[in-house]
């Protein structure tokens, strides 16, 4: 093991045993090499004639680019072309931390670590079950889960998923999830996905407090718990009583055993699919600087041999939108057009024509909401159905139909369900 993993572990051991435990054989090799060439470039920094860094410079000292790049783009040079840090720019680590206080106002004078950037979320998945997950590990993640955790942590580190179910009739099983957490073995590792990923549901407020109830208490027990808490769509929630803070902050101070690892991003948040921008942040009670900051160093060795770093450019365009005096304006015009088109879903399945066919699953919040099929009535040849001839397109999985109302006009919310009524009614006959 190299020397400076090695130190990184002590520090960690040291400040909490129980985090040390909860790393992967990946994670605690891991390291950020602070010597070697990144050390030697970083001490050449500012002298006069640096030849250290493997990229090349224009007699002006100013980033070598081509003009038919850089006429396209209004920003400084040096803010587009080189390289940006393993760890994420400084700038926007700093201001998206200060975000995740404004937006979540229960996090208020707890002491988190400084996020660590990634290329999107699916990266931040990735990345912690790098840094946590060995092969063989199980995962415990409802039933009803986003179909890339598959090939990030299943087949990409070899784990395998505990799923418990998680709906008991319109509200969230408690009971299920105490089971699952509460089962044989001393390590558990867990993904929270609120709104989920493919129903569109958030626990309820009180359904968040039993949540972290539970969880303290198996921590409690003895437990080594670290929960991967997927905020992908993370502000979108559209009915009161809904929790709308991350589950983050009930769990960032609740126990010494339990590390949560937030992992969001302004993917679907600042409706920028394409920039692939994602954030690490570790929270655990009695947090300390040292403790963050090996873990801040071990993810950003982990991003360093795996991608090497995320894109500057993407990381600039999101420190001047986040800088944008409209920027919150602009962000809540976006939210009130998600709401009308989950208030014209709301309303096109209060239409009685539909029961004998589909029903809506719970949901109250981010991008999608599902309905299970009725008896009798195959997902696969609705969804060609609909496709050839309604020109609809939907997502089947199992017989649960996934619809993205994200993606459609409220104006046309009631002839898509109309559609899917005609398609079933057709397929039934």
């Amino acid at each position: 093991m190299n020397l400076q993993a090695k130190e990184l572990n002590q520090v960690i051991r040291t400040q909490n045993p129980a985090v040390y435990e909860l790393l992967s054989e990946r994670g605690r090799n891991i390291f950020f090499p602070r010597k070697g060439i990144l050390g030697q470039s970083a001490d050449a920094k500012g002298t006069r004639i640096n030849a250290t860094i493997g990229a090349a410079i224009e007699d002006d000292g100013t980033p070598m680019r081509l003009d038919a790049l850089a006429s396209r783009i209004q920003l400084d040079p040096a803010l587009v072309f080189p390289y940006a840090p393993s760890y994420g720019r400084a700038d926007i680590r700093t201001q998206w931390k200060s975000m995740l206080y404004l937006k979540n106002p229960s996090l208020n004078g707890l002491t988190l670590s400084l996020p660590v950037v990634t290329n999107a979320l699916t990266h931040a998945v990735s990345m912690a079950g790098y840094l946590f997950a060995n092969p063989g590990d199980e995962i415990i993640t409802p039933d009803l889960f986003w179909g890339n955790y598959n090939l990030i942590l299943n087949h990409g580190y070899g784990t395998a998923f505990k799923t418990y179910p998680l709906f008991d009739g319109a509200k969230m099983n408690i009971a299920a999830f105490k089971a699952a957490i509460n089962g044989e073995g001393n390590k558990k590792i867990l993904i929270l996905n609120f709104p989920n990923n493919p129903t569109g549901y958030s626990p309820t407020v009180v359904e968040a407090m039993q949540l972290a109830a539970e969880l303290k208490q198996a921590a409690e027990s003895g437990k080594k718990i670290v929960v991967f808490v997927d905020d992908a769509y993370f502000g979108l929630v559209y009915e009161d009583g809904v929790e709308k803070e991350s589950i983050f902050t009930r769990l960032a101070n609740l126990h010494e055993n339990l590390l949560a690892v937030k992992l969001d991003g302004p993917t679907k948040e600042d409706y920028v699919w394409g920039f692939r921008v994602g954030f690490i942040t570790y929270g655990i009670k009695g947090g300390t600087s040292e403790l963050y900051a090996a873990l801040e160093q071990k993810t950003a060795g982990a991003v360093r041999g795996n991608i090497s770093n995320a894109s500057n450019l993407s990381q600039s365009l999101l420190v001047q939108a986040f800088q944008n005096p409209d920027y919150y304006r602009q962000k809540e015009e976006k939210f009130a057009v998600m709401k009308e088109r989950f208030l014209a879903v709301k309303q096109a399945l209060l239409d009685g024509k539909y029961d004998g066919f589909f029903t809506a699953m719970p949901y109250n919040s981010g991008y999608f909401m599902c309905i299970k099929l009725a008896d009798g009535i195959d997902g696969e040849q609705l969804r060609a159905l609909l496709i050839s001839k309604y020109s609809i397109g939907i997502i089947n999985l199992n017989n649960m139909i996934r619809i993205a109302f994200s993606a459609v006009a409220a104006k046309d919310v009631k002839s898509m369900f109309d559609g899917i009524y005609e398609a079933c009614k057709e397929l039934r006959a």
